[in-house]
C-alpha cells in the first residue's frame, strides 16, 4: 500500500470542506438538538481551577486529526481540538468549566439512534482561543496525571499551526510525528504515513 493510500485511509470525515449558507446549515441540522452555545449564554459560577484542571485530567481530550481540504496546496489540514463529553445530565458542570476557562461551545448530543444516554460536549476548536485561553489556563493549573504529557504534544502542534509552520513539508512532517506520539498516550494509537 502506498504511503498516499495509508494517508487517505487515515483522513478524518468528521468536517467538510464544503461552505454552507445560513439557511443549508439550518436543513442539515437535527432540529431536534439544541443550537451550540458559548459563554454569553451562561450565567453561572466559576468552579476552582484546580478542580477544573483535575477534571481535565480525568475526562479532557485532547486530540490532532489530519483530514483533507480541497482547497488547501497540500491537500490535507490540521485540525486540533479539545473537549470534555458527559452524560447530559452532568451539562451544569461543562456549562461551568467552559466560564473558568472563559471559551468555547457546549454541544448536544442527545442522539436517538446511538441508544445511549443523552450526551453534552464541551468543546474548543480554535486554536487562537486555545493559544488566549486554554494553554493559560492550563499553564497556571497544571495537569498532574499522563495527561500532563498529552497536553504538551497538543499545545506544541497548536502553536506550530499559529506559527504557520504546518504550510512547510518539514513543519507537517514535525507535526505528524508529534500527533502520532499523542496518539500512542491514548485509546488511537494508529500512525498517519505520507
Amino acid at each position: 500500500m502506498s504511503n498516499c493510500s495509508k494517508a487517505m485511509q487515515e483522513v478524518s470525515r468528521v468536517h467538510s470542506t464544503r461552505r454552507y449558507s445560513w439557511s443549508e446549515k439550518d436543513r442539515r441540522r437535527n432540529p431536534k438538538l439544541q443550537v451550540p452555545y458559548g459563554k454569553e449564554q451562561i450565567l453561572k459560577e466559576k468552579l476552582n481551577p484546580h478542580y477544573v484542571a483535575g477534571f481535565i485530567d480525568g475526562e479532557g481530550c485532547f486530540s490532532i486529526s489530519i483530514g483533507k481540504h480541497k482547497t488547501l496546496k497540500r491537500g490535507f489540514e490540521v485540525r486540533p481540538e479539545f473537549e470534555i463529553e458527559l452524560r447530559k445530565d452532568d451539562q451544569d458542570i461543562l456549562e461551568r468549566i467552559l466560564i473558568t476557562i472563559g471559551t468555547g461551545k457546549i454541544y448536544d448530543l442527545s442522539y436517538e439512534r446511538y441508544g445511549w444516554y443523552p450526551h453534552a460536549k464541551y468543546k474548543i476548536t480554535s486554536i487562537w482561543d486555545m493559544k488566549e485561553y486554554l494553554f493559560p489556563f492550563l499553564d497556571r493549573n497544571p495537569l498532574q496525571a499522563k495527561k500532563a504529557k498529552s497536553y504538551q504534544f497538543f499545545k506544541t502542534i497548536v502553536l506550530m499551526v499559529c506559527d504557520k509552520q504546518h504550510l512547510s513539508d518539514e513543519g507537517f512532517q514535525k507535526i505528524v510525528a508529534l500527533r502520532d506520539q499523542l496518539r500512542a498516550l491514548g485509546k488511537k494509537a494508529k500512525t498517519f504515513n505520507l
